[in-house]
């Protein structure tokens, strides 16, 4: 498999995280989820968001993830596997992603769409930091691919920012 390109896998894997990222909206928080898998592409792990259940404004789904990897995984491990999300991370949860070691990002919806999404509700936080400027500001190389399949990625956010 080629870094560089998505595969039929990584798709399949992206609408498994969108799905996440809707039962998070389905529990009350916001549309966001995250999945690790090692290696061979196989899920190790899930996260949702959980900023309003857990009254946690670093409850993003990216960072709940990073936060079980860490206590399951070694540095090496973690190296050679890949975080998919449903939306780009954010700033908080790219340096999160950055300092665990995870060799790999794939994203669903970009940042920019987001932002044009949710702006219409007044005061829902977004920064114009791709994750990308973050990763390359660091020592090691990330990966990252996307966006990919930002209109599936969209829906759960559809009628939520208002």
């Amino acid at each position: 498999m080629a870094d560089d390109l998505l595969t039929e896998h990584d798709l399949a894997l992206l609408r498994q995280v969108i799905a996440v990222s809707e039962h998070a909206k389905a529990r009350g928080d916001h549309p966001f989820g995250a999945l690790l898998t090692d290696v061979a592409g196989q899920v190790l792990l899930t996260a949702e968001n959980s900023v309003v259940t857990g009254r946690d404004v670093t409850g993003h789904a990216e960072t709940n993830l990073v936060r079980a990897a860490c206590a399951r995984y070694t540095s090496v491990e973690l190296a050679a596997c890949s975080l998919y999300s449903s939306c780009e991370p954010c700033a908080m949860c790219a340096g999160a992603t950055y300092w665990s070691g995870i060799g790999r990002v794939v994203f669903a919806l970009s940042e920019l769409s987001l932002r044009a999404i949710a702006s219409s509700q007044q005061g829902t936080p977004t920064m114009n930091l791709p994750c990308r400027t973050v990763f390359a500001a660091g020592r090691r190389a990330t990966t990252v691919l996307g966006p990919a399949i930002e209109s599936e990625a969209a829906t759960p956010h559809h009628g939520f920012w208002h």
